[in-house]
């Protein structure tokens, strides 16, 4: 028996390179999940305070959760937010990458641009927004009214538009996070399959539609998921541009609001079941696009 064989039957190094990331997840994500949880039911009144026990009920917070017309507002936005991750983020990601694998000069440079605003910091990406649609007018109206196009300042952070301020800086940033994912799926096929179906005449859409696409399915089930999770959670990007002043109350996130009734309002507790929503939310979604979009192992 060779001396690889023995490293594998001693398990004490494999402990002790183990144990430690077991502590860091057991003290920075299953210990804070299993307190919120009980925050979730307890009676707290401003953060950092503790818990004066229960709620009366002890499911109020999970009541008013039903009964919070701001919190069926940051779920429809939210909800708008998944949907446009799912057709914007994805489906440009996945339009780029088909682009970017068909070129053989300068794709790495195309792959650095396209990833590079995920390395951007989302305070500078929504300070730099801010400059494009709030300020004195901003960068948009100001190209806009030079084309004639309008003939007044559009206020991008009203009830009319702040839907589209809000998410247009969320779907240009991570664009380029899915289209590092989808380029590495696409490298992982092989070219003799290209090869095999241009001798059969399968060439241009034809073999996006029926080879590439097919073996991306596990792929894109993943973007899919990811993309739902993420949008759930979507919180820095909008606070920076709108913070605490959403428009009449009509710009909220589920992220946002979760941020704004735990820490500027105090209501800790009931911040702890918005997040507790979040977490059964991002579950059950993912097991549905994963039952919808099942992932193919004969790929």
């Amino acid at each position: 028996m060779d001396s690889s064989s023995n490293l594998y039957r001693r398990k004490g190094p494999l402990v002790v390179f183990l144990l430690p990331a077991f502590v860091f997840l057991l003290l920075f994500l299953y210990y804070p999940f299993i307190q919120n949880v009980i925050n979730s039911f307890s009676d707290i009144t401003g953060l950092g305070r503790p818990a004066e026990g229960l709620n009366d009920p002890w499911y109020a917070n999970y009541v008013t959760l039903f009964t919070d017309p701001k919190l069926r507002t940051a779920l429809g936005n939210t909800v708008i937010l998944t949907v446009c991750t799912v057709v914007f983020q994805v489906g440009i990601a996945l339009v780029l990458a088909l682009l970017v694998d068909s070129i053989r000069v300068g794709a790495q440079v195309f792959r650095t641009l396209y990833f590079f605003p995920i390395v951007i910091s989302a305070t500078a990406l929504g300070l730099m927004f801010n400059l494009i649609f709030l300020y004195n007018g901003g960068m948009l109206n100001q190209l806009l009214l030079n084309l004639g196009w309008i003939t007044e300042n559009i206020d991008w952070k009203n009830t009319d538009h702040f839907m589209f301020t809000m998410l247009s800086p969320v779907m240009w940033q991570y664009v380029g996070f899915y289209f590092v994912i989808l380029v590495t799926g696409l490298n992982n096929i092989s070219e003799d399959l290209y090869e095999a179906a241009a001798l059969d005449g399968c060439t241009g859409m034809n073999r996006v539609r029926y080879i590439t696409l097919p073996l991306l399915r596990n792929v894109l089930c993943t973007c899919l998921v990811l993309a739902i999770t993420g949008a759930l959670k979507v919180f820095d990007l909008p606070w920076v541009m709108f913070g605490a002043g959403m428009p009449q109350d009509q710009g909220w996130l589920t992220g946002t609001y979760m941020y704004d009734q735990t820490f500027n309002r105090g209501n800790v507790d009931y911040g702890s079941a918005i997040a507790m929503l979040i977490v059964v939310l991002g579950v059950v979604l993912s097991n549905v696009a994963n039952r919808v979009f099942k992932p193919r192992h004969d790929m």
